[in-house]
């Protein structure tokens, strides 16, 4: 075997270990940066995760009664789409992919691209923040901005730590983090 081969592949092992990979005999595998990846996302998705829970509690005080008629993902109808951090995204994503999607595909009557066939979000346990506080006017109307104030600042504290650039649109926000 020529030196130079077995030179390369020494530092491919060494590289592998020490990205915490596995070396087995004269072979290495560099770790899955996915995984990687998902292990530092878990503390900022869980506080993404923590404040839908707090605004979930939020929601039960004011009685609010969403009828799921889906009136609010009709983004062609209210003339309003939800604007989600990065965080949010990274969740929404994670929803996306569980339900067997790979990519976003525009609505053909113009709603939410999460709205399904039968007229269900696709990702509801993991919706944004925006369609957790836009109810229509027979579920009580829009949260009012000072009793999420709070809750929106730690969204946006997470959307900094990873990096992102401010809110964006559902659409593109969730498109731009499953490629």
């Amino acid at each position: 075997m020529p030196a130079a081969l077995v030179a390369s592949g020494w530092r491919n092992v060494e590289r592998a270990a020490l990205a915490g990979g596995v070396v087995t005999g004269l072979t290495a595998r560099m770790p899955d940066p996915r995984r990687h990846r998902s292990r530092t996302l878990a503390p900022d998705l869980a506080e993404v995760e923590a404040v839908y829970a707090e605004l979930e509690r939020r929601v039960e005080r004011l009685a609010r009664d969403c009828r799921l008629s889906t009136r609010c993902c009709r983004f062609q109808l209210t003339g309003e789409i939800p604007l989600l951090t990065r965080g949010e995204a990274l969740l929404a994503a994670r929803g996306v992919r569980a339900s067997g999607r790979k990519a976003l595909k525009p609505h053909p009557q113009g709603a939410c691209p999460l709205l399904g066939p039968e007229g269900r979000c696709l990702i509801y346990q993991r919706r944004p923040f925006g369609c957790r506080t836009h109810f229509c006017r027979a579920a009580g109307g829009v949260m009012p901005r000072a009793l999420v104030a709070d809750l929106i600042q730690r969204l946006e504290a997470v959307d900094e730590k990873l990096g992102g650039d401010g809110s964006r649109t559902l659409p593109e926000a969730i498109a731009a983090v499953l490629d």
